[in-house]
């Protein structure tokens, strides 16, 4: 099979190689998926780069988690009727060598879902870590219906999908943005208020739309970079949801001020949500998916042999999702 893979952790234009490799075989309880496309998440980069001490621990790693194509073989223990079954996946990569960029890859059957009818493949391969994520963020500290809850970074493929789960669920959003641009992607999510944080003083702006009442629960992309703000408009016996802080790596956190508060704070690593977790946020993101009312951010498309070129893409913040594609809508119908 044709794959992409690096042997060593470093810039992706110096490691990453694209060459022939030999077909994978599923084992027990998991599936062979033809990839159609493979998604290109943070996470994937920052595994590449060796960010927070991840080195590579296999002699060859392919790289990127999420994909979506359909399963053509499966392994002992798993339900011979789901070959031929479009999928789309998650972890594929997670504490193993090879991922989803590749015309087959190997995964654990119970990280492969069930891609509803009419859906794109390219659109199932941008779920993953985005969609589970943003699940995560909204509804792990529990229901937000009829809550104000704040999403920053809305126009980022989380934030995108986040702003849509609170919305289905009955909340009111409001997200943060750095741009105009943004603030159209964000909009276009459907958030009721959108702030852009360069331009207007943000916990000002949100106590003003609250009428004084603060945020619920907080879906945050940044969390040492926004402790200021989220101090601000948090109200008692809140609740903050973070999966990044890329501007402060190790923010200090102001215990007392949260403590005393009540703040509920949730730490979401996408890759070790709990397997109840997964579950849930799998089964509402193919609901959204069948209801017809899910949009899904802009994606930037590179063919397999750049694969650097798109791990380049979101190391440069591309707005959206990147996406590798591998055999594309040919693998099946």
């Amino acid at each position: 099979m044709k794959a992409a893979w690096y042997e060593r952790n470093g810039p992706a234009k110096e490691v990453l190689s694209v060459g022939e490799m030999d077909d994978p075989v599923p084992g027990h309880g998991e599936v062979r998926v033809r990839i159609a496309w493979s998604g290109v998440n943070p996470s994937d980069v920052k595994r590449r780069e060796a960010f927070a001490g991840q080195v590579i621990t296999f002699p060859r790693v392919i790289p990127n988690n999420d994909g979506a194509g359909i399963i053509d073989r499966v392994g002992e223990g798993v339900d011979p009727a789901r070959v031929g079954e479009r999928v789309w996946l998650h972890s594929t990569g997670y504490k193993r060598a090879f991922g989803t960029a590749a015309e087959y890859a190997v995964t654990l059957a119970t990280r492969a879902y069930p891609l509803p009818r009419g859906i794109a493949y390219a659109i199932g391969a941008g779920l993953g870590v985005p969609a589970m994520t943003a699940h995560r963020a909204v509804f792990g500290c529990g229901p937000v219906r009829a809550k104000t809850v704040l999403v920053t970074g809305g126009a980022g493929a989380v934030g995108f999908y986040a702003i849509q789960f609170a919305k289905r669920a009955g909340a009111t959003v409001v997200s943060t943005v750095s741009s105009a641009a943004k603030a159209e992607i964000a909009q276009r999510a459907g958030a009721d208020h959108v702030i852009d944080y360069k331009r207007e003083r943000t916990a000002e702006r949100i106590m003003a739309l609250t009428k004084g009442a603060g945020i619920d629960h907080i879906a945050e992309v940044d969390f040492g970079a926004n402790l200021p703000t989220s101090l601000a408009v948090i109200k008692g016996n809140g609740s903050i949801a973070t999966y990044a802080s890329m501007t402060e790596r190790e923010p200090k956190v102001p215990f007392y001020p949260l403590m005393m508060r009540n703040v509920t704070l949730l730490w979401v690593y996408v890759y070790e949500m709990p397997t109840a977790a997964m579950d849930a946020a799998a089964r509402d993101t193919n609901a959204w998916l069948t209801s017809g009312s899910a949009l899904h951010p802009p994606t930037h498309s590179f063919a397999m042999d750049r694969i650097a070129d798109a791990h380049v893409a979101v190391e440069g913040g591309a707005v959206g999702k990147v996406l590798v594609e591998i055999g594309g809508d040919a693998v099946a119908t």
